[in-house]
């Protein structure tokens, strides 16, 4: 028996291999019913990243479906295609053709929200548990110049990744680092943000 492995990296998908487009959408229904329309369908192929509903004119809709795999995607777009699904008349679901630009391909890493929403999508709301073993301030330093203080903070963790229904344990290690700099009057300048 041939096993079919799906390798989802914890990574926001840009790949064009991993986006479906949906058009011929009907204006019978609302923008809110739609995408709840949309979402029931496409969800139910793998969980998704994305889904937007645009207006078309002069009249209906056009759907945006981004899945974390190709093979979700494909499976859906061959799926659905040609369908009627919620509407009366049957829908165009392409995937998408747009090449990825090379600045975008390098895929930056998931918020934290998101990755707990996979894991608990591929192991179930109680299929695992992260505990940190220790965390560790490892650098605090300042540089002053022309009035102003920069600081940089990086911080070390260490994390225990478990999984009771296999019996498995994993430790991970991360490092993150913090820059800012401090003014006058105690207000701390971050990127473009100011706070008091």
């Amino acid at each position: 028996m041939e096993v079919q492995v799906n390798i989802v990296e914890f990574v926001v998908p840009v790949e064009n291999n991993k986006t479906v487009f949906v058009w011929n959408i009907e204006p019978s229904q609302t923008h809110a019913d739609i995408y709840c329309s949309l979402h029931t369908v496409f969800s139910s192929f793998g969980p998704l990243y994305l889904l937007k509903v645009c207006p078309l004119s002069p009249a209906g809709f056009y759907g945006l479906v981004k899945f974390y795999s190709a093979s979700h995607a494909a499976d859906a777009q061959r799926l659905t295609d040609g369908r009627s699904l919620f509407q009366s008349s049957p829908l165009k679901v392409r995937l998408s053709s747009k090449q990825t630009p090379h600045f975008m391909s390098d895929g930056r890493p998931l918020s934290h929200a998101r990755c707990l929403e996979l894991a608990n999508h591929y192991l179930g709301f109680n299929g695992w548990t992260s505990d940190i073993i220790t965390m560790k301030e490892l650098t605090n330093e300042e540089d002053e110049e022309e009035g102003e203080v920069r600081r940089r903070l990086r911080f070390g963790c260490l994390l225990q990744l478990s999984f009771p229904h296999h019996g498995q344990t994993t430790r991970g290690a991360a490092v993150v680092e913090h820059c800012f700099t401090c003014t006058e009057g105690n207000r701390v300048t971050e990127g473009n943000g100011v706070t008091e």
